[in-house]
């Protein structure tokens, strides 16, 4: 029986912690939206902010190969 109490406040003290960071998530996720809201007012284009903004997550190498790529793609299709 005393297994049984601790598995669930247990349980209870995992599901407590996952949804305060759910929260925060989401509060986290509409500063952001406010930012770019905010540079998109400013006249920034934020389709190409969030491409820089993920690419600047990429270290050195992944980097250089993803650019590779994609200009290879853009020279197959004509476009460079």
């Amino acid at each position: 029986m005393a297994k049984s109490g601790f598995a669930k406040e247990h349980l209870r003290s995992f599901m407590d912690r996952i949804e305060r960071l759910e929260e925060e998530r989401s509060a986290l996720t509409a500063d952001i939206r406010e930012v770019y809201a905010e540079a998109k007012g400013t006249g920034f284009d934020t389709k190409v902010m969030r491409q820089v903004a993920r690419m600047r997550k990429l270290d050195k190498a992944d980097f250089q190969e993803q650019e590779a790529m994609l200009d290879l793609y853009l020279s197959a299709l004509g476009m460079r």
